[in-house]
């Protein structure tokens, strides 16, 4: 499930100073079926491993992580319905999360509203540092990325 490329954390770099980072090269890729509990488990499994790499500690990286990956995972349920595969790539200073599906048609970011549908993709593009789509095969893969240093600009969309 967890592969790791070091079995420890890399001496800090001075651009990210004291900030905790993953293993250089460390991932996870998880398969989940099309049950409303997977997004909860995907949220979790999120969590999990941000607090392995000691990360959890830095609130707005974990929790925006796991906001974004669960509305990732929410789309996929609703309007796909099939399985899903999320996948977090760690480089340091950034996480890239990727959630691929079934489905060839690719998001679009709709302006928040007062509906109780289409927030989800908004929220990808205010608060990751970058997004993307591209289509896979029968399906396409939404992914993010997040900053991990602490520095100026670090995990937050540049002007």
């Amino acid at each position: 499930m967890l592969q790791l490329s070091g079995p420890h954390l890399p001496e800090p770099d001075a651009r990210y100073g004291p900030f905790p980072q993953p293993p250089l090269g460390a991932g996870l890729s998880l398969e989940f079926t099309p049950e409303p509990s997977a997004v909860r488990e995907a949220r979790a499994q999120v969590r999990r491993q941000l607090e392995g790499w000691g990360l959890a500690e830095r609130g707005e990286v974990a929790d925006a992580a796991e906001l974004l990956v669960g509305e990732l995972a929410t789309n996929a349920l609703v309007h796909v319905e099939s399985h899903f595969r999320l996948t977090l790539f760690a480089a340091h200073g950034v996480l890239r999360w990727e959630v691929a599906d079934g489905e060839r048609r690719v998001p679009r970011v709709l302006e928040a509203g007062t509906g109780e549908n289409g927030r989800g993709m908004f929220l990808v593009d205010a608060l990751a540092q970058r997004w993307g789509c591209h289509r896979d095969g029968p399906g396409k893969t939404v992914w993010f990325e997040l900053g991990t240093c602490g520095s100026d600009g670090c995990g937050r969309r540049q002007p």
